[in-house]
């Protein structure tokens, strides 16, 4: 407890920028480990059909995704902000064990406690099968 991650609510559009980048550089890092340090003990979070509750279910998640989406490589954008929460829309690019390649798109809406760390997080993603040398990231 007592640990802060910056920028701070509420936002402003260069701190709101800041944040988004902030979880796009964690998330590229594929470390269950270190991504998870950024949700609070009791995060709440939708992702597609997974209901998931607490920092623990998140590295437990992050584990199972990044098992399954190899060679994944996310690309995050603000959309919007006001206080302490943003919208966020994002694609990322995985392959999975038979080779296939995918581009998965989606919007997500964050809400941080004081301390910087994301309380809620709320997911809606859809995969298009793509061909590898139709890969933009």
């Amino acid at each position: 407890m007592g640990t802060k991650r910056y920028p701070l609510p509420p936002f402003t559009l260069e701190t709101a920028l800041q944040k988004v980048q902030a979880a796009e550089d964690a998330w590229n890092t594929k470390d269950p480990e270190k991504v998870c340090l950024a949700y609070t003990a009791d995060t709440e979070w939708r992702n597609r059909t997974d209901f998931i509750n607490g920092r623990e279910e998140v590295k437990a998640f992050l584990t199972r995704k990044w098992q399954k989406e190899l060679d994944y490589k996310l690309k995050k954008e603000l959309w919007g902000f006001r206080g302490n929460r943003m919208a966020v829309r994002f694609e990322y690019e995985w392959r999975d064990h038979t080779g296939q390649w995918f581009r998965s798109y989606g919007n997500e809406n964050w809400e941080f406690d004081e301390d910087g760390l994301m309380r809620k997080r709320f997911a809606s993603i859809n995969d298009l099968p793509i061909q590898e040398s139709e890969r933009i990231l």
